[in-house]
């Protein structure tokens, strides 16, 4: 990424090291919509991923499970150094945060993909992406305003 220096003639707080393509990209909305097409790219190569290789073995709702778990350690790195960039709290205690966020979308997904599955006779990953196709707006509100806000505000 291109580094740029914010800041004018009069004033000598510029601002080094923030990614132009960011800036770029007009801030947490949009750079919130590409880390969750990217956390359904990951979830989705991990659960058809799961159901390739188990087939019938395993339960599909285990490997909901597993790959939703999988997901949440993967893409945590990217919300909190890209999309919501720190938020004054440990990795640890953010990641906790961020995770009992993902805990509800799990939820919805445990109860909603049987649903779909079992009594419409929808595809797994199909019912999956219907049961996710709601969560972003709420997702974004509840990490920028609870596990992303800044450590002062309340």
């Amino acid at each position: 990424m291109v580094e740029v220096e914010s800041g004018t003639a009069h004033d000598n707080n510029s601002h080094f090291g923030r990614p132009a393509a960011i800036s770029a990209f007009g801030g947490h909305r949009i750079t919130y919509l590409i880390a969750g097409a990217m956390t359904a790219m990951v979830y989705y190569a991990l659960l058809g991923l799961g159901l390739l290789v188990v087939e019938d073995g395993v339960p599909y709702l285990f490997l909901v499970v597993v790959g939703h778990l999988m997901t949440v350690v993967i893409v945590y790195p990217w919300y909190r150094l890209v999309v919501f960039r720190d938020s004054g709290y440990s990795w640890l205690v953010g990641y906790l945060r961020f995770y009992v966020v993902g805990l509800s979308f799990l939820v919805a997904s445990v109860i909603g993909v049987p649903l779909l599955v079992e009594l419409a006779g929808i595809p797994i990953l199909v019912a999956q992406g219907m049961v996710i196709v709601a969560s972003p707006p709420l997702s974004y509100a509840i990490n920028r305003r609870w596990v992303f806000r800044e450590r002062g505000k309340v």
